[in-house]
């Protein structure tokens, strides 16, 4: 315990963290007394207790690892009234207000093994690309029916507001499609000489984004995703809206998509490639996109230079995923015949989005553990409550990156983006009171 009573003692400096050891012995961190909880979690002193007597040097020997499987294991328990988001929220304030990376692993040695690790888990080839893309996106459907929105929108959501408890996660979702849609720059057949325009969605996910763009737009769309379930779930869809026929989804590649289309998104996806694959991925939407064509991509990204995946998101979330820094992101389009129009940073949106998936699992948590176990229902906490914290409390960030080949294919200036935004979310409003259940009720 020694060991991680030496760090706890220097990183917590404001509030207070109570740990009692296996042993039952207390150790108490902190000044204690009220601070200001910016941080997202409850305010109070955050009482942990661990439950073997294993648990403390697992946490300090594997700082990428430890402290995830402890709480998967049961050897971590945070005590009620918090629970796990509190105390992750917790411990990384006090980090942050410390410029701590205590978190991170020490030494050029461990660096070096981290970054190596990462990199061979970044290639991405066929094969292992789609059993990554299984590995996360072809658990049960129920799983994701219990905490995302009824699009399925597995990405950051749009919060126009500071309060997210102002918005729905419905609305916001549908937001962040008319967001992304106004960047895209799409015409209706009315508006481009009578043609319906071709649009690829890589990475379509359960197929929300493509049957809002045809809807919205009267394009066709071709979503292609390695998730076999998600393919079968958005063709089903299709059918049952008798767009089929527009919109279609294929358990396909992106490497092996053929044709010539006018717009191109990719949402979600580029954490999926890998970097070694950047310039791959560049080089063939170039040759698939038009002279006049526009491509958006929306992907997490790091505020800061290139890092690498933590061990525990890396073997337990997203296995060869990698969120990418804006250099890399430019750097490699730039070799490839692309030039960047428009840029976004999305700075908390997605604490935010985090945040009310959390809260919905735990709603759900009978069922979840009722489909899995208590362990990968903890490991689920862990992964959202530590993925929100690297957005609020973190250096993350949500880049949406605007591509063209041929500067003309845009406006002169930004403001089309704002004013079809605003027209698509006034056709996408969402009544609140069919998600907020007092109104819901009330209503009927």
């Amino acid at each position: 315990m020694w060991l991680l009573d030496k760090f706890l003692r220097k990183a917590i400096t404001h509030g207070q963290l109570i740990v009692t050891d296996h042993d039952g012995k207390r150790y108490t961190y902190g000044p204690g007394g009220e601070y200001d909880p910016l941080v997202g979690g409850r305010p109070g002193p955050v009482h942990i207790r661990l439950t073997d007597k294993r648990a403390a040097n697992h946490i300090v020997r594997y700082p990428q690892m430890g402290a995830g499987e402890a709480f998967m294991w049961g050897w971590l328990v945070v005590e009620e009234p918090h629970d796990i988001r509190d105390m992750i929220l917790f411990v990384t304030m006090n980090a942050k207000r410390l410029g701590d990376t205590s978190l991170k692993a020490k030494g050029p040695l461990r660096k070096t093994v981290q970054k190596l690790k990462a990199a061979i888990d970044g290639i991405n080839l066929r094969g292992s690309a789609r059993a990554n893309a299984e590995h996360t996106y072809n658990l049960t459907r129920e799983l994701y029916e219990r905490f995302l929105d009824e699009d399925r929108q597995y990405t950051m959501a749009y919060y126009r507001e500071d309060d997210p408890t102002r918005t729905s996660l419905e609305q916001a979702q549908m937001d962040k499609k008319a967001h992304l849609a106004a960047k895209m720059f799409l015409k209706r057949p009315e508006d481009n000489g009578g043609a319906a325009m071709r649009v690829l969605d890589i990475g379509c996910g359960w197929g929300g984004f493509a049957l809002y763009l045809h809807e919205m737009y009267d394009c066709e769309v071709l979503g292609v995703a390695l998730a076999p379930d998600q393919v079968k779930f958005a063709n089903e869809r299709a059918e049952a809206a008798g767009v089929a026929d527009k919109v279609r989804f294929q358990l396909r590649d992106y490497r092996d998509v053929e044709g010539s289309f006018d717009r191109i998104s990719s949402v979600g996806l580029l954490e999926h490639v890998g970097t070694i694959h950047y310039p791959q991925f560049f080089e063939h939407t170039n040759r698939l996109l038009t002279r006049d064509g526009v491509m958006i991509s929306h992907c997490c990204g790091r505020a800061g230079p290139p890092g690498y995946t933590d061990a525990w998101t890396r073997k337990y979330i997203f296995p060869g995923g990698y969120i990418p820094a804006l250099s890399e992101l430019v750097t490699e389009s730039e070799k490839h015949g692309w030039q960047v129009m428009d840029v976004e940073a999305m700075r908390f949106h997605y604490s935010h989005t985090l945040q009310e998936w959390y809260n919905r699992t735990v709603m759900h948590r009978e069922e979840i553990t009722a489909m899995y176990d208590e362990v990968f229902y903890r490991m689920w906490l862990f992964y959202l409550a530590g993925a929100e914290q690297s957005f609020r409390n973190g250096g993350m960030v949500n880049w949406q990156v605007q591509y063209v080949k041929d500067r003309s294919a845009i406006p002169m200036t930004r403001e089309y983006i704002e004013a079809e935004s605003a027209r698509l979310r006034e056709r996408g409003k969402v009544p609140r009171w069919r998600f907020d259940p007092a109104l819901k009720e009330a209503a009927e």
